[in-house]
């Protein structure tokens, strides 16, 4: 899916960022009746219906709207093809196109390429972990995966020699055809036959070495590129890397992006947070400091009297968005305490002491009164 140019899809449906899912399909349904090209002959009608249905599919399922709201659509590009934008979605575009009278089959073939066969096999859910560095200038990571491939004692057929037979229920076309009449006319339906899953044949005899499944297990290394800004729980899909469906085309593989932790920054959305070890001195007389980022250093200015635990932000020197811009670093100020005093040491702590008391006895009293 190419995102230059996208349009947000919550405008698009003309729906809140907060609508609930019926608010969502209500809105959908009534574009859907408006802007489909066999009833509006607009020239721009087409396209319409295209990118309000490209909106549904993505706002009505849960975990595309979860990685939309995110990541924007950079992210849902790495998650999701475009196939699979529709094709994991079915479900609900089945009940609403039922109820308005459109062949659902014909919709998705002529307006989004998607072609509805055979079952898809499931996909494969891994984790992917990834430094803080990785995630900050984008990687391209190695990636054992467990994989089926066809297995070459039968070609795929998961029948032994002469055991492949032609379905009886669909006489080998691998479609169940429904006709029904609607409020709009006659709507001519073709789906997969459920008897043998789309393949037009059944085994009557297994092939001894996939056991029937026409694949074997292996373990393939895929390379897999990693986006900059690439934060926890991302999803990165690599089509065609899931199990396999006999008959069918195979899954997909989702990576969730695991963050490793850090020894010096923690991550917090785009914002970046670490602890500058500060002593008392440097807090009551001021400083300067330098500090690592994670594309270079940087100079932070300590005022003198600044309290201790007092956070300094650093704009844009945080982790780069997927949606673009950079966030923040915040630098909490810690103090570090002496654990062993040497006898100078000492007295001139005593010696502060005595020139400070003054100080804590008047915040002292302010808590008595």
């Amino acid at each position: 899916m190419s995102n230059v140019g996208k349009k947000d899809y919550y405008e698009i449906l003309g729906v809140p960022r907060n609508a609930t899912k019926e608010e969502i399909k209500r809105a959908y349904r009534r574009l859907a009746l408006q802007y489909h090209p066999d009833r509006n002959k607009s020239p721009d009608a087409e396209e319409k219906f295209k990118e309000i249905s490209e909106a549904y599919a993505v706002l009505s399922d849960d975990e595309k709207r979860r990685i939309y709201d995110m990541y924007g659509h950079e992210g849902l590009s790495g998650a999701y093809t475009h196939e699979d934008i529709f094709r994991t979605s079915t479900f609900d575009f089945d009940e609403i196109f039922r109820d308005l009278g459109f062949d659902l089959d014909s919709i998705f073939e002529r307006f989004f390429g998607v072609r509805r066969g055979p079952p898809k096999g499931r996909d494969v859910i891994m984790n992917l972990e990834i430094t803080l560095e990785e995630a900050f200038n984008g990687a391209e990571k190695l990636v054992s995966v467990p994989v089926s491939e066809v297995c070459s004692a039968c070609g795929g057929s998961g029948a032994a020699p002469g055991g492949l037979k032609v379905c009886r229920a669909c006489g080998g076309t691998g479609q169940k055809v429904d006709r029904r009449q609607t409020p709009f006319g006659f709507f001519t339906s073709v789906t997969t036959c459920p008897a043998c899953g789309g393949s037009g044949k059944f085994i009557e005899k297994k092939c001894p070495t996939c056991k029937g499944s026409g694949y074997v297990s292996t373990v393939k290394n895929i390379s897999v590129r990693v986006p900059r800004g690439a934060d926890d729980d991302l999803v990165l899909r690599v089509p065609g890397m899931g199990e396999r469906y006999s008959g069918g085309q195979p899954g997909d593989l989702l990576l969730v992006v695991k963050l490793k932790p850090h020894k010096v920054f923690t991550r917090k959305g785009d914002d970046l947070y670490m602890d500058l070890p500060v002593s008392v001195s440097e807090l009551v007389l001021g400083t300067k400091v330098t500090v690592p980022t994670l594309d270079g250093k940087v100079d932070v200015s300590i005022p003198g009297g600044t309290p201790p635990g007092h956070i300094i932000t650093i704009k844009g020197r945080g982790m780069p968005s997927m949606k673009g811009g950079r966030g923040d670093l915040r630098i909490r100020l810690k103090v570090v305490m002496p654990k062993k005093l040497s006898h100078e040491h000492k007295r001139l702590y005593e010696q502060l002491y005595s020139l400070e008391r003054y100080l804590v006895e008047e915040e002292r009293r302010a808590l008595r009164d």
